[in-house]
């Protein structure tokens, strides 16, 4: 919420702080205005991790370290996530698809998306400065900390406990337990301590201070509502309010926007699916809300961290785009854009999710790896016709390293240099690939850090991008382009090693044999070991799936028997792939509002799913052999 402006700001012009380096930045902020530096340090790190992003806004329109809001040039966007493109999100080819709704209002701006308006009026500033200039950006933050801390009636505290109410205040959040829990996080950082070199190459350090004690209490004095009630499933440590998506019935037999359903009971879940959702916050809750769209069970924003619940866990959301999935997942859509590199996730919304997925692994047992922990862009076409309109977000700038540091898997070497299995994990910051196609065709995106590798014909830079059969199928190459992953390999993800030469290794993908640069110095993937499958002997190909269904027998009266139908690529004999998880064929039948006649078929065959190429794949357990290197 906006705070009233106060009667009197302190001297613009010629008082804003002079640029040098980052910290000293801070602690000139820091001197100028009363709030202690480790707060303002905190404060930053949780919205930007003290990047600037060379004057770009964030997905809400937040700009530089302090993260200001300005969120007119968020409300730009169009075609919300999914509206866009081919895909049914809901999967099942059985069923009429389901991609498109009307694009509701985001009305008035909230107070929290037009904190940079009041910032500049604070500290007297100009607009164009706190958007540009990262010293003016921090003196602008620094400047709503303490008006806030002033306007609760607590002087300047040098003691960073006293500041808790006014870190809660800078979250923008108009609810009392998300202001708590991104305060929460704030005095985390302040405890645990933190250093990083930011996207302009410099390194800022954060002392820990793990006995500070914030004054918690104050959150009570700032007015803020209670999120709305109901039967959220969240952790403690999120916080979370109930916005249910509907269930409708429309008439001739159509209904929206999910599935009910009796899981862990009726099926188990095993998969975890990461979304971007481009459109902002207030569009995306609007777009779930509607009966006749698609659905899904969390909603995330990006300014802090905050979360809905639409659906109960134990229902099946319609986002994946692949109906095997869709009924074994839970998916989570986070505030963003895919297509603008510095269109940035803020460290509250990162950490909020990170929370939220340790929470749904341990009721569920899900592993916390990539084979579970999916990437919208990772789920497989159903059938051939589905591959090219499967979505690829959240993309190749979601920085899924530091997610998986979060969750506190993070992916570390387990094998010397040479195992037979390498997994995915370039520097995200140093690592800059170039992408096209972000705001035109043909053109380059702005240069920024991603978490994927692009894999070749052969261990040259020239050398041709390895085809993806599915997505072309008339043989033409794969492209650089932001959302083309016919060549693309994203950390965390593991391949077998075929080869290595010199700064390159080559892995089996998408049946060929393909090579991603991975110097010495700068490596872009780490050694390890693991399960790998290859066809059974006599064998010369296996067919791969893009879900695991049962054989026809195993189909009662009145269930429509589902094909089991292979895509279009060969695993060969010899090639080997990371085996991810061993799951038994299922098809849940819902095809009605009325869930009297849903039910869960069952079959013999059971499957393996695998490391295929970007998505992941499965194929028949009977037809591989599974092996340890």
């Amino acid at each position: 919420m906006l705070l009233p402006l106060l009667s009197a700001a302190p001297p613009a012009g010629a008082d804003a702080p002079e640029e040098g380096s980052l910290q000293g930045q801070f602690t000139r902020a820091a001197a100028r205005t009363g709030v202690p530096e480790s707060v303002l340090l905190a404060v930053s790190y949780l919205q930007s991790r003290w990047d600037g992003h060379g004057g770009a806004p964030s997905v809400t329109g937040g700009y530089g370290p302090m993260h200001l809001t300005d969120a007119v040039t968020a409300l730009k966007r169009s075609a919300p996530h999914h509206s866009d493109g081919e895909e049914d999100a809901r999967g099942d080819s059985s069923r009429p698809a389901r991609t498109e709704a009307p694009v509701p209002s985001a009305g008035r701006l909230p107070g929290r998306l037009r904190t940079l308006e009041r910032a500049s009026a604070l500290s007297g500033i100009p607009a164009e400065e706190l958007r540009t200039r990262p010293g003016a950006n921090i003196e602008g933050g620094a400047a709503l900390l303490a008006a806030a801390q002033r306007e609760a009636g607590l002087p300047a505290s040098a003691d960073p406990a006293d500041w808790y109410g006014a870190v809660a205040r800078y979250s923008g959040a108009d609810d009392a337990a998300t202001a708590a829990a991104y305060a929460n996080d704030v005095f985390d950082v302040i405890r645990t301590g933190e250093t990083r070199t930011t996207d302009s190459g410099q390194v800022v350090t954060l002392p820990a201070a793990p006995a500070v004690a914030p004054v918690t209490g104050q959150v009570a004095a700032l007015g803020l509502r209670a999120p709305a009630a109901g039967p959220v499933e969240c952790p403690r440590t999120v916080a979370c309010e109930w916005i249910p998506a509907p269930y409708e019935e429309f008439g001739d037999d159509d209904y929206g926007n999910h599935d009910k359903a009796d899981r862990p009971v009726s099926q188990s879940i095993d998969y975890i699916v990461i979304h971007d959702t481009e459109a902002t916050w207030d569009v995306t809750l609007g777009l779930v809300q509607d009966p006749a769209y698609v659905s899904w069970q969390y909603s995330l924003r990006s300014s802090d961290g905050h979360v809905a619940q639409h659906l109960a866990l134990k229902d099946v959301g319609w986002h994946a785009g692949n109906w095997f999935v869709n009924a074994k997942s839970v998916g989570l859509e986070h505030e963003g854009f895919l297509t603008s590199p510095d269109s940035w996730y803020t460290e509250a919304m990162y950490r909020s999710s990170a929370r939220l997925v340790r929470y749904l692994a341990a009721r569920y047992g899900i592993p916390l790896d990539r084979q579970h922990v999916l990437g919208h862009d990772n789920v497989p076409g159903t059938v051939t016709s589905s591959i090219r309109g499967m979505h690829t977000d959240p993309g190749p700038y979601w920085d899924w390293a530091h997610y998986f540091r979060l969750l506190g898997r993070p992916i570390v070497p387990s094998a010397g240099p040479h195992a037979g299995v390498v997994t995915i994990r370039p520097d995200y910051d140093a690592h800059r690939p170039v992408y096209t196609d972000c705001a035109a065709a043909g053109t380059a995106c702005a240069p920024h850090g991603s978490g994927a590798v692009r894999l070749h014909t052969a261990p040259d830079e020239d050398a041709p991008l390895v085809k993806d059969v599915g997505l072309r199928p008339g043989g033409e190459d794969s492209t650089t382009g932001v959302n083309d992953t016919g060549a693309r390999a994203s950390t965390g993800q593991s391949f077998a090693v075929v080869e290595r030469r010199g700064d390159w290794t080559a892995v089996w993908y998408l049946g060929q044999k393909a090579w991603f640069h991975n110097p010495r110095r700068q490596p872009t993937a780490v050694n390890g070991r693991g399960l790998v499958l290859t066809p059974r002997e006599g064998l010369a190909e296996v067919p791969v799936y893009g879900r695991a269904y049962p054989e026809a027998s195993a189909y009662p009266a009145g269930v429509p028997v589902q094909a089991v139908s292979p895509l279009p690529y060969r695993l060969l004999a010899g090639q080997r792939y990371v085996v991810g998880d061993r799951t038994p064929s299922e098809y849940l039948f819902a095809p009605t509002f009325d869930t009297t006649g849903h039910a869960v078929v069952r079959g013999q065959e059971d499957y393996y799913e695998i490391q295929f190429g970007h998505r992941v794949a499965f194929v028949k357990a009977a037809d591989v052999r599974v092996s340890r290197i």
